[in-house]
């Protein structure tokens, strides 16, 4: 199950993700906003990522209009490692090497082609489990 949410920055791409989800018959589950009046985008990473720690959702996919605030929000939260990725090979270096658990993406900085393929090379990219990489990610969880 993936957990998405935006602000009203990133609502239109949000759209278009959900799209993407069903399309390829991905469960999700839309933890707003649910139209284009201004909101706050902690709000929304918060329960996102709550959605993530509390095991209901194993990934997530976060959009405001830059990425850059709603990945701040996420990182705050104990157990997340949210990754802002406007290509391909941060989405999937980001799986590979720091088990990235939420995507988040700028609807005001990426095209819809561009982010339907990021979103699809997150989650379909495995972490790999190396040694160096499971060191490093411990060292970076907050206490």
């Amino acid at each position: 199950m993936i957990a998405i949410g935006s602000d009203h920055g990133g609502f239109e791409l949000k759209q278009e993700v959900i799209k993407y989800l069903e399309a390829n018959k991905i469960e999700y589950k839309d933890y707003g906003c649910y139209d284009q009046n201004s909101v706050d985008y902690p709000d929304f990473a918060k329960q996102v990522c709550q959605a993530i720690v509390d095991k209901e959702c194993e990934k997530g996919i976060l959009i405001c209009g830059t990425g850059i605030g709603i990945s701040m929000a996420a990182n705050k939260v104990k157990g997340i490692r949210a990754a802002l990725c406007h290509d391909c090979f941060s989405a999937k270096a980001t799986r590979e090497h720091n088990d990235a658990n939420v995507l988040a993406l700028g609807g005001r900085i990426v095209g819809v082609e561009l982010a339907l393929m990021i979103v699809d090379i997150f989650l379909s990219t495995e972490f790999s489990n190396d040694e160096r990489h499971i060191r490093r990610i411990n060292k970076i969880e907050i206490d």
